[in-house]
């Protein structure tokens, strides 16, 4: 009997700590010294932007129009069009390099590095972004002043493009808390951002080394590369000025096939987790132990179920741990009321927050068919809207 309830107990801090972590995170933040970003240096650094595409380039004018537009002149963009029709892309500026790849790739780490070894030039970094985004004039700009800091891996913020639809809404509520908190907060506390797949970039060398010997497949190229960087005791540096637009999901099957993919990537590499954490101690590190408990983190949806699980248990057992749960429960939704209320959040997205419990069993949903989720592509299909810049309007 003394064995269940240790267990239980364990299995309820184990649990319950992620609702409190965002703000004991919030509170560290506010405590420690803002480190200072210094001005850009004159000299622009040599980058190679390389776009991803798969089945589709609808979207690749529209991305590549945005591009040219940067306050920036020394970079190659590399659009690797991966099982795609290109007989309607042309471009006439000689910046512009169209990859159509003999064989099927299908994974964007192959994609990256069929573009690498075509470079035209030696590059000195490389920035990754998708096929639905659109990028700020000013992206470059901002990522090298964290490069000049001397920071090898810089992760951009993902904006929302569109917030036509109640999911894309939610989408974008989710994505600002964990731009939050697992970009801005972690970054400036110590440790590292989380990479988010796209407005990401990074030294050549640094990206070779972490990826070039390794054959990733299917979703979560970034939680492998992530944990590559952790581990080699390297810092993830983020800023919120160096802007990707990103399109969100509008159709709940969207969200299904899309959300399945990501708790499959879950599963498959939270287990980098335990191992960061055990360097860790080997090294010292904040940076690894703060990063491995975030990656050991379930999503959102996971731990919130868990979470209710828990305190709804717990009125046949004890009213103490009812109340502390509770209270746990209004720590995290202060926590996601900061997040959002300390980004520029449009009003649309305040008012879509009441269709959580949708948006929560549409992923309960995405957990049954995660397992076979991988044998689908679901990238987001543009929708051709204008990204949302008036955040608050």
């Amino acid at each position: 009997m003394v064995v269940i309830k240790v267990i239980w107990l364990a299995f309820q801090i184990l649990i319950g700590y992620n609702l409190i972590l965002p703000i004991l995170l919030y509170l560290l933040y506010k405590l420690k010294k803002k480190p200072q970003i210094l001005a850009s240096a004159p000299a622009e650094a040599d980058y190679a932007i390389i776009v991803t595409a798969y089945e589709w380039v609808t979207a690749i004018p529209d991305v590549v129009a945005s591009i040219l537009k940067l306050n920036y002149s020394n970079y190659i963009i590399y659009v690797v069009a991966d099982k795609c029709d290109i007989s309607s892309l042309h471009f006439t500026d000689e910046r512009v390099v169209i990859l159509r790849p003999e064989e099927t790739l299908a994974g964007n780490v192959r994609s990256h590095f069929y573009a690498i070894n075509r470079f035209k030039r030696v590059h000195e970094r490389l920035t990754i972004i998708d096929s639905d985004n659109l990028v700020e004039p000013e992206y470059l700009n901002e990522l090298n002043k964290l490069f000049n800091q001397g920071f090898e891996a810089v992760q951009g913020i993902r904006e929302a493009k569109n917030l036509d639809s109640t999911y894309a809404c939610l989408d974008a509520a989710r994505d600002i808390y964990y731009h939050f908190y697992d970009g801005k907060i972690l970054f400036q506390v110590g440790s590292s951002a989380t990479l988010a797949g796209s407005g990401m970039a990074f030294t050549t060398q640094l990206y070779r080394q972490s990826l070039e010997h390794r054959d990733v497949s299917g979703a979560g190229f970034d939680k492998v590369l992530q944990a590559a960087i952790i581990g080699a005791n390297k810092r993830i540096a983020f800023t919120d000025k160096a802007i990707v637009w990103d399109e969100k999901t509008t159709h709940s099957d969207q969200l299904v096939k899309q959300r399945a993919r990501w708790i499959n990537t879950w599963f498959k590499y939270f287990k980098y987790g335990f191992t960061l954490l055990g360097k860790s101690v080997s090294n010292f590190s904040f940076n690894q132990f703060l990063f491995g408990l975030i990656l050991l983190r379930p999503p959102l949806f996971i731990f919130l179920i868990l979470s209710a699980f828990c305190m709804l248990a717990n009125f046949f057992i004890s009213w103490i741990a009812v109340a502390l749960w509770l209270l746990a429960f209004m720590f995290f939704v202060l926590g996601f009321y900061i997040s959002l209320a300390k980004s520029d959040t449009d009003k649309r997205i305040y008012q879509s927050l009441v269709n959580i419990p949708k948006f929560i069993y549409f992923q309960i949903l995405s957990l049954l068919k995660a397992r076979r989720a991988n044998q689908h592509s679901v990238a987001t299909r543009g929708t051709g809207a204008e990204p949302v810049k008036n955040g608050k309007s």
